[in-house]
């Protein structure tokens, strides 16, 4: 099974959920399921800077399994984060993660 992952909640999701629960996971290979991308909404997208430990991991991760990570691009203009983003990271809006997506597509997609 392949999943999406959407970052939406503000708070500690991305610290949390991310930093100690998924993105370990995802490090050891041991998931159980195929992420194909991350979605980043609002303050969430700050993990994708460079330089912040959270980020630079998951862009390690995400080049060597072929995630994609975007960050919503209203969201990281808003900041003005949209160039300082780590290796590999993009910007859109949901048209942009369909295309994406298209030729590795989730069967699920689970918002947190």
């Amino acid at each position: 099974m392949k999943v999406a992952y959407i970052f939406s909640t503000q708070g500690h999701t991305v610290s949390y959920k991310l930093g100690k629960m998924i993105l370990p996971q995802l490090e050891k290979n041991a998931h159980g399921v195929g992420v194909v991308g991350m979605f980043f909404f609002e303050d969430n997208n700050y993990v994708l800077v460079k330089g912040d430990p959270i980020g630079e991991r998951l862009a390690k991760v995400a080049r060597q399994q072929d995630i994609l990570l975007m960050g919503c691009d209203q969201c990281c203009y808003e900041r003005n984060i949209e160039t300082k983003l780590v290796d590999g990271a993009t910007i859109g809006c949901f048209p942009n993660l369909y295309q994406a997506l298209a030729g590795n597509m989730p069967d699920q997609i689970i918002t947190l």
